[in-house]
């Protein structure tokens, strides 16, 4: 997910610290949902994209198509979290707001979001496991903008220095095997985040559920088997210690040097990938015994809030189509690093750009945080895993009895 630390409203929220951090921002809601007719209210993410970027533009752009004049805020994903809540409790809240995925559950369990088919928004050319983040009960509550995952970056001359052929690796056992081999030469083998915040739970979750996996049981075999792999990787010196204070950025400048063989990372590092002076290949993630490992979806839900003036509705309507159309879902996921959300948009963007091919196949084996019915949950379940990560990694408890803890305290807050 490009931007991870925006998820981190899912851990304030399983602290209960929302809703009083939403109380204080007072002055943020007040120009959110009572403007003019002629004008509607968006909120995204972006903060780094200002007027004069092809986001904005599109965004305005969308509004044009409809007839009216958009007022564009961007913000972190936080911020933004805080003050749909609030501005949802005084009645304005924003005519159109683009979430991050893991926050749509939380934002339907308060009230705030419509149902994609009340609207008449079609998902059904979604992909189920996309779509899947924004479901709860059956219902899909937007529409998503495009998705982004993880997979294996590997340094293609440090791999044949080693006599290591990344199409070898298949499972969790070969991975190893060329870990040990590339040490072996003299370089580093693996680098990821396990640091304790969502972005080592989200690194960790295609390990997780490449073992089988359960978040409802995360102290389960399968779950002790992931953990102990990290733990191994560590203690041989295949992994650096400090994955557990790396987040994605950091991690993906260790496997920027050039001494590392493989670096987990996403999508939104392609760009980066260009730059890195050594040529770069992308392997799917492993899973335990073979295939592609499940790996967790990343990116934004488009979602209308609920409003005291359902004549609005029509207009956003409106908006949301334009923004999800086929031509703007091609135009916006390539300039974002996403994979649209959509196989026909898909195909476009790998004749665009072949680059993404791997990236597509990852998405397609992907799912959702909060899928399967875990909603608000997830984010309990994961304060806990990555608690367990770093206890085990720094050498605080075994595998079992960092995952035991994990699923009582889960339990206990569910």
């Amino acid at each position: 997910m490009r931007h991870l630390h925006r998820t981190l409203i899912a851990a304030v929220l399983a602290t209960g610290t929302l809703t009083s951090a939403a109380a204080c921002s007072s002055s943020s809601g007040s120009d959110s949902g009572g403007s003019a007719s002629g004008t509607y209210t968006f909120w995204d993410p972006y903060p780094q994209f200002d007027d004069s970027s092809d986001w904005a533009k599109r965004v305005t752009g969308c509004g044009a198509q409809a007839g009216v004049s958009v007022k564009r805020t961007g913000m972190d994903t936080t911020d933004l979290g805080n003050k749909a809540l609030l501005a949802a409790q005084q009645g304005n809240a924003p005519d159109v707001m683009l979430v991050d995925n893991p926050v749509v559950s939380t934002l339907v369990q308060a009230g705030i979001l419509n149902k994609a088919s009340d609207l008449g928004l079609d998902t059904s050319a979604v992909q189920p496991n996309i779509i899947g983040a924004g479901t709860l009960n059956g219902a899909a509550y937007g529409v998503p903008i495009g998705a982004n995952t993880l997979a294996l970056y590997y340094n293609k001359n440090v791999l044949k220095a080693a006599g290591v052929d990344a199409a070898s690796i298949k499972d969790w056992a070969t991975l190893t095997s060329a870990l040990q081999k590339i040490k072996a030469t003299g370089k580093k083998g693996i680098t990821f985040s396990a640091i304790g915040t969502e972005e080592g739970s989200f690194q960790f979750l295609p390990w997780f559920w490449g073992a089988g996996g359960d978040l409802t049981k995360v102290n389960a075999p399968a779950g002790v088997a992931a953990l102990s792999l990290w733990k191994s990787w560590v203690d041989q010196g295949l992994a650096p210690k400090d994955v557990l204070q790396n987040t994605q950025t950091t991690s993906w400048q260790e496997f920027a040097t050039g001494k590392y063989a493989f670096g987990e990372n996403g999508t939104w590092q392609l760009a980066n990938a260009a730059k890195a002076g050594f040529p770069y290949g992308v392997i799917n993630i492993p899973g335990e015994h073979g295939g592609s490992a499940p790996v967790p979806t990343g990116g934004e839900f488009v979602t209308v809030p609920v409003q005291k003036r359902t004549g609005r509705y029509a207009v956003s309507t409106k908006i949301v189509n334009c923004l999800v159309s086929p031509a703007n879902l091609l135009a916006t996921d390539t300039t974002l690093s996403y994979v649209a959300p959509t196989a026909a948009v898909q195909k476009q963007q790998v004749q665009q750009d072949a680059a993404l091919k791997p990236w597509v196949s990852a998405v397609a084996a992907a799912r959702g945080r909060t899928s399967n019915g875990l909603g608000t949950r997830y984010p309990v379940i994961s304060q806990q895993l990555w608690a367990a990560v770093q206890s085990t990694l720094s050498g605080g408890k075994p595998a079992q009895g960092a995952l035991d803890t994990a699923q009582q305290a889960a339990a206990a807050h569910s």
